[in-house]
Protein backbone atom coordinates (compact mmCIF):
# COMPACT_ATOMS: atom_id res chain seq x y z
CA UNK A 1 0.00 0.00 0.00
CA UNK A 2 3.45 2.19 0.13
CA UNK A 3 2.35 4.37 -3.02
CA UNK A 4 -1.20 4.90 -1.81
CA UNK A 5 0.09 6.43 1.29
CA UNK A 6 -1.63 9.98 1.50
CA UNK A 7 -3.14 9.67 -1.45
CA UNK A 8 -7.24 10.06 -2.04
CA UNK A 9 -9.79 7.17 -1.87
CA UNK A 10 -13.57 7.97 -2.06
CA UNK A 11 -15.73 5.39 -0.59
CA UNK A 12 -19.66 5.77 -1.41
CA UNK A 13 -22.32 4.31 0.65
CA UNK A 14 -19.81 4.88 4.00
CA UNK A 15 -22.44 4.90 6.69
CA UNK A 16 -22.56 1.35 7.45
CA UNK A 17 -21.13 -2.18 6.46
CA UNK A 18 -19.17 -2.82 3.63
CA UNK A 19 -18.19 1.10 2.61
CA UNK A 20 -18.02 1.97 6.66
CA UNK A 21 -15.19 -1.27 6.48
CA UNK A 22 -13.21 0.21 3.95
CA UNK A 23 -13.05 3.78 5.32
CA UNK A 24 -11.67 2.17 8.31
CA UNK A 25 -9.30 -0.13 6.36
CA UNK A 26 -8.22 2.42 3.96
CA UNK A 27 -7.34 5.36 6.55
CA UNK A 28 -6.01 2.95 9.02
CA UNK A 29 -2.77 2.35 6.04
CA UNK A 30 -2.14 5.71 5.26
CA UNK A 31 -4.87 6.75 3.17
CA UNK A 32 -6.58 10.53 2.83
CA UNK A 33 -10.35 9.21 2.40
CA UNK A 34 -13.58 10.63 1.81
CA UNK A 35 -16.74 8.57 2.80
CA UNK A 36 -20.02 9.75 1.41
CA UNK A 37 -23.27 8.62 2.35
CA UNK A 38 -27.33 10.12 2.66
CA UNK A 39 -26.65 9.52 6.44
CA UNK A 40 -24.18 12.11 6.83
CA UNK A 41 -24.94 11.45 11.07
CA UNK A 42 -23.60 8.21 10.71
CA UNK A 43 -20.34 9.18 8.57
CA UNK A 44 -19.31 11.56 11.56
CA UNK A 45 -20.38 8.83 14.35
CA UNK A 46 -17.79 6.64 12.26
CA UNK A 47 -15.07 9.49 12.26
CA UNK A 48 -15.77 9.97 16.12
CA UNK A 49 -14.82 6.38 16.33
CA UNK A 50 -11.70 6.53 14.31
CA UNK A 51 -7.62 7.00 16.45
CA UNK A 52 -6.83 10.90 16.53
CA UNK A 53 -4.02 10.50 13.87
CA UNK A 54 -6.87 8.86 11.19
CA UNK A 55 -9.47 11.01 11.95
CA UNK A 56 -7.79 13.80 10.68
CA UNK A 57 -7.10 12.20 7.24
CA UNK A 58 -10.93 11.17 6.84
CA UNK A 59 -13.52 13.33 5.32
CA UNK A 60 -17.39 13.18 5.23
CA UNK A 61 -19.94 14.31 2.49
CA UNK A 62 -23.57 13.96 2.49
CA UNK A 63 -23.92 12.56 -1.38
CA UNK A 64 -26.76 10.64 -3.08
CA UNK A 65 -25.30 8.55 -5.70
CA UNK A 66 -28.06 8.73 -7.48
CA UNK A 67 -28.31 12.37 -8.21
CA UNK A 68 -26.14 13.63 -11.19
CA UNK A 69 -25.76 16.88 -9.86
CA UNK A 70 -24.66 16.06 -5.93
CA UNK A 71 -21.67 13.81 -7.46
CA UNK A 72 -20.95 16.25 -9.48
CA UNK A 73 -20.58 19.20 -6.98
CA UNK A 74 -19.25 16.28 -4.30
CA UNK A 75 -16.65 15.69 -7.39
CA UNK A 76 -15.42 19.02 -7.88
CA UNK A 77 -15.28 19.79 -4.12
CA UNK A 78 -13.02 16.95 -3.48
CA UNK A 79 -10.51 18.38 -6.27
CA UNK A 80 -10.80 21.81 -4.64
CA UNK A 81 -10.44 20.89 -1.05
CA UNK A 82 -8.03 17.65 -1.08
CA UNK A 83 -6.55 18.06 -4.69
CA UNK A 84 -8.47 15.53 -6.41
CA UNK A 85 -9.23 11.03 -5.70
CA UNK A 86 -7.42 8.44 -7.08
CA UNK A 87 -8.97 5.70 -5.85
CA UNK A 88 -13.01 5.19 -6.07
CA UNK A 89 -14.73 2.57 -3.92
CA UNK A 90 -18.25 1.93 -6.01
CA UNK A 91 -19.74 0.62 -2.82
CA UNK A 92 -23.49 2.08 -2.21
CA UNK A 93 -26.55 0.10 -3.35
CA UNK A 94 -29.91 -0.34 -2.80
CA UNK A 95 -32.54 -3.53 -2.38
CA UNK A 96 -36.35 -2.75 -2.13
CA UNK A 97 -38.89 -5.00 -0.85
CA UNK A 98 -40.83 -6.00 -3.88
CA UNK A 99 -41.18 -8.34 -6.43
CA UNK A 100 -41.17 -7.22 -10.65
CA UNK A 101 -44.41 -8.32 -11.16
CA UNK A 102 -45.79 -6.55 -8.58
CA UNK A 103 -48.41 -3.50 -8.86
CA UNK A 104 -47.95 0.00 -7.88
CA UNK A 105 -44.21 -0.49 -7.25
CA UNK A 106 -42.37 1.84 -10.34
CA UNK A 107 -40.19 3.91 -7.68
CA UNK A 108 -38.59 1.17 -5.96
CA UNK A 109 -37.81 -0.28 -9.22
CA UNK A 110 -36.55 2.91 -10.90
CA UNK A 111 -34.35 3.63 -7.50
CA UNK A 112 -32.50 0.40 -7.36
CA UNK A 113 -31.07 1.39 -10.81
CA UNK A 114 -30.47 4.97 -10.36
CA UNK A 115 -28.56 4.08 -7.26
CA UNK A 116 -26.97 0.86 -7.95
CA UNK A 117 -26.16 1.52 -11.59
CA UNK A 118 -26.00 5.31 -12.74
CA UNK A 119 -24.65 6.12 -9.46
CA UNK A 120 -21.69 3.76 -10.39
CA UNK A 121 -21.58 5.32 -13.57
CA UNK A 122 -22.24 9.05 -12.40
CA UNK A 123 -18.99 8.43 -9.78
CA UNK A 124 -16.64 6.82 -12.13
CA UNK A 125 -16.98 9.36 -14.73
CA UNK A 126 -16.36 12.52 -12.62
CA UNK A 127 -13.83 10.52 -10.90
CA UNK A 128 -12.45 9.74 -14.82
CA UNK A 129 -12.43 13.18 -16.07
CA UNK A 130 -10.78 14.30 -12.96
CA UNK A 131 -7.67 11.95 -13.09
CA UNK A 132 -7.37 13.49 -17.20
CA UNK A 133 -7.35 17.24 -15.77
CA UNK A 134 -4.41 16.20 -13.36
CA UNK A 135 -2.57 14.11 -15.77
CA UNK A 136 -2.83 11.22 -12.88
CA UNK A 137 -2.33 8.08 -15.05
CA UNK A 138 -2.99 5.15 -12.07
CA UNK A 139 -6.00 5.12 -10.91
CA UNK A 140 -8.02 2.51 -9.89
CA UNK A 141 -11.73 1.97 -9.61
CA UNK A 142 -13.25 -0.70 -7.88
CA UNK A 143 -17.03 -2.02 -7.92
CA UNK A 144 -18.87 -3.93 -5.43
CA UNK A 145 -20.81 -6.08 -7.11
CA UNK A 146 -22.34 -9.69 -6.16
CA UNK A 147 -22.81 -13.08 -7.23
CA UNK A 148 -26.25 -12.31 -8.31
CA UNK A 149 -24.65 -10.29 -10.80
CA UNK A 150 -23.52 -13.01 -12.67
CA UNK A 151 -26.00 -16.07 -11.71
CA UNK A 152 -29.60 -15.54 -10.12
CA UNK A 153 -30.00 -18.20 -7.56
CA UNK A 154 -33.74 -19.41 -6.45
CA UNK A 155 -33.62 -18.78 -2.88
CA UNK A 156 -36.56 -19.12 -0.34
CA UNK A 157 -37.67 -16.13 1.10
CA UNK A 158 -35.48 -13.87 -0.90
CA UNK A 159 -36.87 -11.27 -4.13
CA UNK A 160 -34.04 -10.22 -6.28
CA UNK A 161 -36.46 -8.75 -8.21
CA UNK A 162 -34.34 -5.49 -10.10
CA UNK A 163 -31.43 -5.70 -7.69
CA UNK A 164 -30.03 -8.96 -9.44
CA UNK A 165 -30.76 -6.88 -13.46
CA UNK A 166 -28.82 -4.02 -11.51
CA UNK A 167 -25.99 -6.13 -10.73
CA UNK A 168 -25.54 -7.85 -13.98
CA UNK A 169 -25.42 -4.36 -15.34
CA UNK A 170 -22.36 -3.63 -13.14
CA UNK A 171 -20.92 -7.00 -14.49
CA UNK A 172 -20.98 -5.41 -18.12
CA UNK A 173 -20.29 -1.77 -16.72
CA UNK A 174 -17.45 -3.02 -15.62
CA UNK A 175 -15.69 -4.75 -19.12
CA UNK A 176 -17.23 -1.39 -20.72
CA UNK A 177 -15.47 0.29 -18.93
CA UNK A 178 -12.08 -1.59 -18.88
CA UNK A 179 -12.23 -1.26 -22.28
CA UNK A 180 -12.86 2.87 -22.44
CA UNK A 181 -9.82 2.90 -20.08
CA UNK A 182 -7.66 1.22 -22.52
CA UNK A 183 -9.39 3.09 -25.47
CA UNK A 184 -8.61 6.59 -24.29
CA UNK A 185 -4.87 5.53 -23.37
CA UNK A 186 -4.49 5.26 -19.71
CA UNK A 187 -3.52 2.77 -17.09
CA UNK A 188 -6.07 3.40 -14.54
CA UNK A 189 -7.00 -0.34 -13.40
CA UNK A 190 -10.72 -1.44 -12.99
CA UNK A 191 -11.97 -4.24 -10.61
CA UNK A 192 -15.33 -5.58 -9.77
CA UNK A 193 -15.71 -7.33 -6.69
CA UNK A 194 -18.50 -10.03 -6.05
CA UNK A 195 -19.30 -11.18 -2.74
CA UNK A 196 -21.27 -14.06 -1.78
CA UNK A 197 -24.35 -13.22 1.48
CA UNK A 198 -22.43 -10.41 3.37
CA UNK A 199 -23.99 -9.12 7.06
CA UNK A 200 -25.25 -6.28 6.47
CA UNK A 201 -28.04 -3.95 6.91
CA UNK A 202 -29.57 -4.61 3.36
CA UNK A 203 -30.44 -7.71 3.95
CA UNK A 204 -33.24 -5.34 6.67
CA UNK A 205 -33.94 -3.00 3.92
CA UNK A 206 -34.83 -5.54 1.59
CA UNK A 207 -37.10 -7.99 4.33
CA UNK A 208 -34.85 -11.12 2.96
CA UNK A 209 -35.46 -13.71 4.97
CA UNK A 210 -32.08 -15.72 5.39
CA UNK A 211 -31.90 -18.67 7.39
CA UNK A 212 -30.81 -18.10 10.66
CA UNK A 213 -27.35 -20.76 10.08
CA UNK A 214 -26.84 -19.19 6.45
CA UNK A 215 -22.89 -19.03 6.45
CA UNK A 216 -21.83 -14.86 5.68
CA UNK A 217 -18.91 -12.83 4.88
CA UNK A 218 -18.45 -9.90 7.59
CA UNK A 219 -17.65 -6.79 5.60
CA UNK A 220 -14.27 -6.48 6.65
CA UNK A 221 -13.57 -9.07 5.04
CA UNK A 222 -14.41 -7.19 1.62
CA UNK A 223 -12.65 -4.26 2.79
CA UNK A 224 -9.55 -6.94 3.42
CA UNK A 225 -10.22 -8.02 -0.47
CA UNK A 226 -10.42 -4.01 -1.67
CA UNK A 227 -7.22 -3.20 -0.37
CA UNK A 228 -5.87 -6.79 -1.69
CA UNK A 229 -7.03 -5.36 -5.32
CA UNK A 230 -5.58 -1.96 -5.08
CA UNK A 231 -1.69 -3.30 -4.09
CA UNK A 232 -1.47 -5.18 -6.90
CA UNK A 233 2.05 -4.54 -9.37
CA UNK A 234 1.67 -1.94 -11.77
CA UNK A 235 1.43 -4.57 -14.75
CA UNK A 236 -1.36 -6.78 -12.43
CA UNK A 237 -4.74 -5.68 -12.71
CA UNK A 238 -7.67 -7.96 -11.06
CA UNK A 239 -10.58 -7.59 -12.93
CA UNK A 240 -13.39 -9.73 -11.40
CA UNK A 241 -13.08 -11.52 -7.57
CA UNK A 242 -15.72 -13.61 -6.62
CA UNK A 243 -15.44 -14.09 -2.75
CA UNK A 244 -17.75 -16.64 -0.95
CA UNK A 245 -18.11 -17.72 2.80
CA UNK A 246 -16.62 -21.41 3.29
CA UNK A 247 -20.12 -23.61 3.49
CA UNK A 248 -22.34 -20.91 1.04
CA UNK A 249 -24.39 -22.98 -1.10
CA UNK A 250 -25.60 -20.41 -3.88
Amino acid sequence: MNRWLNRVAVVTGASSGIGAACCRDLVAKGMVVVGLARREQRLQELKAGLPADQASRFHSRPCDVSNEEQVKETFAWIDQTLGGADVLINNAGIVRNTQITDEGNSEDLRAILETNVLGVTWCTRQMFQSLQRRKVNDGHVVIINSVVGHQVPMMEGVNFNMYAPSKHAITALTEVLRQEFIKKGTKHKITSISPGVVDTEIFEAGSWDLPSAMPMLRSEDIADAVSYCIQTPPNVQIHELTIKPVGELI
